[in-house]
């Protein structure tokens, strides 16, 4: 058994999955395996690869592409770690990505989720992202994506980013892991948010580093993304909001999606976006019924799930990240509480 289960999910990554392999294998913390889940690449992407002294390698290749969300889930059920720490093929980690990531599991022993700060893989100087923010009225997106770097502090956030994601295993798997009917684009949003009504929380950590190309693989602009994404977002909105919070955001998220595509019209993507409208309202039914991703039974109140999420529109169309103090857990306050009152 081992501390950290690196996982990545290639389908034809032949221009980054070797140095992604190549920094993993720099890695200064060592405490760890890497499982390579390769869904049917076409480009020989998987083939010739070199995976001399990356500790406990092991090669999962699939007849078909299963996508992010299903892949990631693959790979974890063959992990007995204590922590899954995702890993796009498009990415570079600092050499003490994993030293960074496992220090912060000590200093947050209660915390069972954890987001990286992500860079441009070619231009460090602009941030890839600072963990996954999401807008009360349902709509989400990756903090700073695109914009300077600045300095950034270690706080709380809404989830992390599916590139560099950190997961206690054993909490991924009681919530089912990844919603493989999403196939990708806002899988990790939709976990972050059945943890968070679960009581978990997601801590930012501002020196655990990796570059990102940003879905260098299947291309941000991308038709298949602006359809997969725009369907996903209203799946996670619909399926995970709790009653009194979707209707008091409902008509926010009406008029934020109905922009969105509106602005389709001036930037070519209105064909996609409207596709993914029509795709995620259709299946909406079947989503709610099937309940074998979530939600849970929410256990946390609705002010707690507030305080994670932004609430100002002007931070999503800018692409600010959002980063709250970090905040003690309810017991542990309660507990400090108490001895302040008997000290």
């Amino acid at each position: 058994m081992v501390a950290v289960s690196v996982i990545i999910v290639n389908y034809n990554g032949e221009a980054f999955l070797q140095q992604a392999l190549d920094s993993l294998r720099a890695q200064t913390f060592r405490d760890f395996d890497v499982l390579l889940v390769d869904n049917a690449s076409t480009d020989g992407s998987a083939d010739n690869l070199n995976s001399d002294g990356l500790p406990g390698y092991r090669f999962l290749p699939q007849t078909d592409n299963l996508g992010f969300a299903k892949g990631n889930n693959v790979a974890a059920k063959q992990s007995d770690a204590t922590w899954l720490a995702l890993f796009n093929p498009d990415a570079v980690a600092n050499p003490d990505w994993l030293e960074r990531v496992m220090a912060a599991t000590e200093r947050h022993p209660e915390t069972t989720m954890f987001a990286c700060a992500q860079y441009a893989l070619e231009d460090p100087s602009i941030m890839d992202g600072a963990g996954d923010c999401y807008l009360g009225f349902g709509i989400p997106w990756r903090g700073g994506f695109g914009l300077p770097a600045e300095p950034l502090t270690e706080g709380e956030c809404f989830s992390p980013c599916g590139a560099s994601a950190v997961f206690r295993r054993t909490v991924f798997e009681a919530h089912g892991g990844f919603d493989e009917r999403f196939f990708c684009y806002c899988e990790d949003v939709d976990l972050g948010y059945r943890m968070r009504l679960a009581g978990e929380r997601c801590i930012f950590l501002p020196d655990a580093i990796i570059r990102h190309a940003g879905s260098g693989i299947s291309g941000r602009a991308s038709e298949f993304a602006i359809f997969h994404g725009t369907r996903n977002r209203i799946w996670t909105y619909a399926k995970n909001t709790p009653g009194p919070l979707l209707w008091l955001t409902l008509p926010g998220h009406v008029v934020l999606t109905l922009a969105i595509f509106l602005r389709g019209f001036m930037t070519g993507r209105a064909g996609p976006t409207w596709r993914g409208i029509k795709a995620g309202l259709a299946g909406l039914g079947a989503l709610r019924k099937d309940g074998r991703f979530g939600p849970p039974k929410r256990s946390v109140s609705l002010g707690d799930l507030a305080y994670a999420m932004a609430w100002n529109p002007r931070r999503l169309f800018d692409r600010k990240p959002v980063i709250r103090p970090v905040r003690l857990p309810r017991d542990a306050m309660a507990a400090e509480a108490g001895d302040r009152t008997h000290g």
